[in-house]
């Protein structure tokens, strides 16, 4: 009986090791989230550890930051703006609370419902967020949280609230300075994105989902980042971002990308998503260019942009390849084409030059190129290191400005200043009478103006500039001021129908 009992006891085991070792093999041959699924995650005690062997700590940076962070709360009241804002949502447009256009399902062709006739158009809404940068009321945040806006509301930690001017913006960079009329605010210092190291710890401030005051953390992922996704048609778009793990979504746009010592290092401003929503990857304006920029418009009302004038691809094994380019090393960008009459050319630089250090920062790609050159102004000196048929040269250039001169381009009140001419916004009846979509009239000329030069007459209706349709005086100041070649082509009518163009120098 015993020997029976140990028979069937071995039988057993032998069964149950079988039904193991089939069930192994059945789990095994199934996708990878099953073969896991009951596999117990390991433990791992130093994630949150400096390289000290500390826990790292994120109050102190989180204690100073969401201080200076404010909401910003944009209204729409122009029904163009809304329109054009509406047609075709960019990447950047996620960052947006929801949709801040008001649905219009009846337009008659001239994009006027009737019903406006008797009443203006109803208030739509935007919002996003800021970093406050000084104790007297600059704020900084991204260009495309205020763009086309009527009115920016600001609203700090402790809930006071403040009516904010545009000091200026710069959609190359996708940065914007406001100004409110206060004292003694809380503020971050800018911080050397420089010095940020790929896997450092960093801190994402900002109002997502208008949920204010929202702090999360990540690692620096990447720096010197290009994202095509986000290109638009500004021949000068600066990409050049830090990309991080921290998570961003709808309403952090224009928010702060702090380090653990509370320092500003970036503006975040856009996310990769298919989605709109956070999908692990967001990205932020290094604080080197954010502080060029609001330095700029702070004294000059508008950036100083130093050109190199050169056409790159980054260097890899591929495009040198196709460029006949002998090298070992796959650093630095290839230059493509050398604009006439720029600094590069002047300097000597030619195509297929490899570009490898700029004042001795050595750059490796397209985008780090474009991240050292923002930093300085028109006629400033530098050094430009390059590989020409596998030797090495430098370059001493004297960087230029859009226009192709060493002088500091004019800001958007002395451009239109420079017309001569008192313009007026047309309301919605008068866009009715001439059967226009937008349009700004020229009610009174000076005798020295570049419109009266140029022969242009009273009455004039400006519809579009640069083929860049004109509803406001802003937005004329805007494409005036991101005129590339130096000069702007206006487009109209007069009120007895008479069509016209006219090319003016804008210097």
């Amino acid at each position: 009986m015993k020997k029976i009992l140990f028979i069937a006891a071995v039988v057993s085991v032998l069964a149950g090791v079988s039904a193991s070792v089939i069930t192994s093999k059945l789990i095994n041959n199934k996708t990878e989230s099953i073969k896991y699924v009951n596999t117990p995650a390991p433990k791992v005690q130093w994630a949150n550890l400096s390289a000290t062997g500390q826990p790292v700590d994120f109050t102190y940076a989180a204690e100073q930051t969401i201080h200076a962070v404010v909401h910003v709360k944009i209204v729409y009241k122009n029904l163009e703006n809304r329109q054009q804002q509406r047609g075709g949502r960019s990447l950047l447009d996620f960052f947006f609370f929801g949709d801040p256009f008001e649905r219009n399902d009846y337009d008659d062709g001239y994009g006027i419902r009737p019903d406006q006739l008797q009443r203006p158009p109803r208030e739509s809404h935007g919002s996003g967020s800021g970093v406050i940068i000084s104790p007297d009321g600059y704020i900084v945040t991204n260009n495309h949280v205020i763009e086309k806006a009527n009115e920016v509301e600001v609203t700090l930690n402790n809930k006071q609230t403040y009516i904010a001017k545009v000091i200026g913006s710069d959609p190359s960079t996708d940065v914007a300075l406001l100004k409110v009329d206060a004292t003694d605010l809380p503020y971050l210092p800018f911080g050397n994105s420089d010095d940020v190291k790929i896997g450092e710890w960093v801190l994402a401030v900002g109002n997502p989902f208008n949920l204010t005051s929202t702090v999360t953390a990540g690692i620096v992922s990447a720096k010197a980042r290009s994202l095509g996704a986000i290109s638009n048609s500004n021949k000068m778009n600066i990409q050049s971002f830090i990309q991080t793990d921290a998570a961003v979504n709808m309403g952090n746009s224009g928010g702060a990308l702090v380090n653990t010592r509370g320092e500003l290092i970036g503006i975040n401003s856009a996310i990769a998503s298919t989605t709109g929503m956070f999908a692990g990857y967001s990205f932020a304006v290094p604080s080197q260019i954010a502080k060029k920029v609001v330095d700029d418009l702070k004294e000059y009302g508008v950036v100083q942009r130093a050109m190199l004038g050169v056409l790159m691809t980054d260097l890899t094994p591929e495009t040198a390849k196709q460029n006949n380019i002998s090298t070992k090393e796959f650093k630095g960008a290839i230059i493509n084409e050398v604009t006439s009459g720029s600094a590069a050319e002047i300097a000597g630089m030619q195509k297929n030059d490899i570009i490898t250090h700029v004042n001795d920062v050595e750059v490796n790609s397209g985008s780090d190129i474009q991240e050292q050159i923002a930093r300085y102004k028109p006629n400033d000196k530098i050094k430009i290191t390059v590989i020409r048929n596998e030797k090495v040269k430098h370059f001493d250039v004297t960087l230029r400005n859009k226009n192709g001169s060493i002088g500091f381009v004019k800001s958007h009140d002395e451009l239109f200043n420079s017309l001569g001419a008192t313009l007026e916004e047309l309301d919605i009846t008068d866009l009715r009478r001439y059967m226009l979509r937008n349009g700004i009239q020229v009610k009174k000329l000076t005798r020295d103006g570049k419109f009266k030069a140029k022969g242009i007459r009273e009455g004039f209706i400006i519809e579009k500039v640069n083929h860049k349709r004109v509803s406001s005086i802003e937005e004329l100041k805007e494409i005036l001021s991101n005129t590339v070649d130096g000069v702007a082509l206006f487009e109209g009518i007069y009120p007895n129908g008479e069509r016209d163009y006219y090319a003016i120098g804008i210097d």
